[in-house]
């Protein structure tokens, strides 16, 4: 609190300085014990407590309660958190120098002479100082408007006494609802701390889903390279048996095609003993290439490599039923499974026995 550079700017220090002693919280000068917060703002112990209370309803004080943690609530100056100990506000410093300028303060001001205008005057009795207040109108008013004005009918209570009861009134409704502050505050921290458990959360399953996923997806690729080297190896093997079929009958074709040759060579000879010298052996040669044209062959459809589709259909079905489920649901479908292979099991045993 820097009362010096305040006194300076203000042309009125007295006044100035009255209100830099006025509490935040009862709107009145401080009562000592005036107490500092670690934030250096200043407050009446009794108003701190007020404020402590009403944000710690469940603290117990500190009869027997050696062991337990002092509570918090937030300065209602600037809305510092301050951590309180288990003393709670009675382990909160003392501001000596605050109570030592109210004391200076209030020995001023007694010495100094009333000024006029100092107290609020009537505006129907210009001379009477209002005194009174009218409870009727719920107005502060003068003794004279009580005696003859316009709150004569009316009821009326001494200006001090529902003076200090409205103050009492104000600072109570301020520590409602600086007590209330500090409920929505840990309300926004609780929401805040979920919203980022709730990120956390969410990223957490998200990495879990994806790595059952990946583990899918390399079942897949493994089941996937495995059928494929099977079509491929059958497709070698086929592949293999028909070219070494093919070489076979084009060898087979290259003997006839020479034997042909031969023969036709033979038949232009006009010598008769020159042709019989070589015509038997000739025949004998076809006759015997003609009988080698029996080599292997492909039986009908060998080619076809249908036995190899896959029916994925109930697979793709179990796929599309993935979704998120609790641990008692799966349960649940578990047993039924197992229900039902029981009923399976029990009515192939009863076919048996018949």
């Amino acid at each position: 609190m820097d009362y010096k550079s305040s006194l300076i700017q203000d042309g009125n220090p007295m006044e100035n300085l009255e209100k830099q002693l006025i509490c935040p919280i009862c709107l009145e000068m401080f009562t000592k014990p005036v107490v500092i917060l670690p934030c250096q703002h200043n407050l009446c112990r009794k108003c701190a407590n007020d404020i402590f209370q009403a944000a710690n309803p469940y603290w117990t004080g500190r009869v027997g309660s050696a062991a337990m943690s002092g509570g918090r609530f937030r300065c209602p100056s600037c809305r510092h958190e301050v951590i309180m100990d288990r003393h709670g506000v009675y382990g909160l410093q003392r501001n000596l120098l605050v109570e030592n300028i109210i004391d200076i303060y209030k020995q001023e001001c007694s010495s100094r002479p009333l000024q006029k205008g100092s107290h609020p005057m009537c505006k129907e009795h210009e001379d009477e100082k209002i005194n009174i207040y009218c409870l009727t109108c719920e107005v502060p008013t003068c003794s004279m408007c009580k005696v003859f004005g316009a709150h004569k009918a009316c009821e009326v209570a001494p200006l001090q006494s529902v003076f200090q009861g409205q103050k009492t009134e104000l600072s109570n409704c301020i520590s409602m609802l600086v007590a209330g502050n500090d409920r929505v505050q840990t309300i926004i921290t609780q929401l805040e701390d979920s919203c980022r458990v709730t990120k956390e959360n969410s990223h957490q399953v998200k990495e879990e889903l994806s790595q059952k996923f990946d583990v899918l997806y390399a079942i897949l690729d493994e089941k996937k390279s495995e059928l494929l080297q099977r079509i491929t190896r059958e497709q070698e093997e086929k592949l293999g048996f028909l070219e070494a079929l093919i070489q076979q009958y084009r060898e087979q074709l290259d003997k006839s095609t020479k034997l042909v040759e031969t023969a036709i060579q033979s038949l232009d000879e006009t010598g008769g003993a020159i042709f019989l010298l070589s015509a038997k052996q000739l025949i004998r040669s076809i006759v015997e290439a003609s009988k080698g044209c029996q080599l292997g062959k492909i039986e009908q459809g060998f080619e076809n490599m249908d036995y190899f589709t896959l029916d994925l259909e109930h697979i793709a079905d179990t796929l599309r039923t993935i979704d998120f489920g609790t641990d008692e649901e799966e349960e649940e479908f578990i047993e039924e499974e197992e229900d039902h292979e029981e009923e399976e099991s029990t009515e192939g045993k009863e076919e048996g026995h018949q």
